[in-house]
């Protein structure tokens, strides 16, 4: 498919009409973004996996260098999640910069099978080309947008009616514990997607005020504790309690648990609760009968 996908797009780029090349759906994708690879870079580093930025090449065989050395590694979630957030998105354009993920100089979409109007145009172009009689059409970069466009509303739809389902799914478990892993720290909270089901919800950094004072460290992707020295990081993996489902928001709200190994370190009551909320331990009988004397 990916040949003969790139295979037509090169064919057509060599077709010239008053030495001007014919108006084509191209297939591109940027180059990754600066702004964002430059963080990325350096968080690498903090895990010791060398990043080169200096050009184009480099850093495509730096992203598959560090793919192989993260496999099995505590941080291969992160930096996979994180290194995919740092890619342009794909879109369809008459201006062909070539797939810088799939290293193509021409690509297209050729053969889907054809399930989309890109598919109907490129075939379209195809057939005008090899019958010698194509005419430019004028309107063909904003058919690009325009498809471009509708892709990423139909990317957003497919999210939210997952999420729907998410949400739907998991009112039925209100009050239960799972095993989740932190996919995204921000100022509000953290997301964690549960690891038997997949649902991304929210911890909200409000719950998290009775056990400690947490401040968003940007550069690491994590909320720091400035009493315990306590870190919640993207790639983490946490207990979490779904307390909230709404339905009408497609959204999930989650409370941190914390782990029996965390409270013995942080010298818990043994009879508390094991959420992140303090709680007060109970007092004695003894102390009890002292105060009726």
């Amino acid at each position: 498919m990916l040949l003969a996908n790139r295979t037509v797009a090169e064919y057509v780029s060599k077709v010239e009409l008053n030495k001007k090349s014919l108006p084509f759906p191209y297939r591109v994708h940027d180059q990754p973004d600066e702004e964002k690879l430059t963080p990325f870079a350096a968080f690498a580093r903090k895990f010791g996996h060398g990043f080169d930025t200096k050009s184009p090449e480099r850093i495509a065989a730096s992203f598959n260098q560090l793919l192989l050395d993260v496999k099995g590694k505590p941080e291969q979630h992160v930096l996979e999640q994180l290194g995919i957030r740092t890619m342009a998105k794909a879109v369809y354009t008459t201006k062909n910069i070539g797939h810088y993920g799939l290293g193509f100089e021409h690509y297209a979409h050729f053969t889907s099978p054809i399930r989309r109007y890109p598919d109907v145009l490129v075939h379209r172009v195809l057939q005008e080309v090899l019958d010698d009689k194509f005419l430019p059409d004028k309107k063909m970069e904003e058919k690009c947008k325009h498809c471009s466009e509708r892709e990423r509303a139909a990317m957003d739809a497919e999210r939210a009616s997952n999420k729907y389902k998410q949400v739907e799914y998991l009112m039925n478990f209100l009050g239960e514990e799972f095993d989740g892993v932190i996919s995204g720290v921000s100022s509000f909270g953290f997301w964690v997607e549960t690891v038997e089901h997949k649902c991304e919800g929210l911890v909200s950094i409000v719950s998290l005020a009775d056990y400690d004072d947490f401040r968003h460290v940007e550069s690491d992707y994590m909320l720091a504790g400035r009493r315990s020295g306590r870190t919640f990081r993207m790639g983490d993996k946490v207990r979490i309690k779904v307390v909230a489902a709404n339905l009408e928001k497609r959204q999930l709200d989650y409370e941190w648990v914390i782990s029996t190994a965390i409270k013995e370190e942080g010298g818990e009551a043994a009879g508390r609760k094991t959420t992140g909320r303090k709680t007060t331990p109970k007092k004695s009988a003894a102390k009890k009968s002292k105060r009726k004397k």
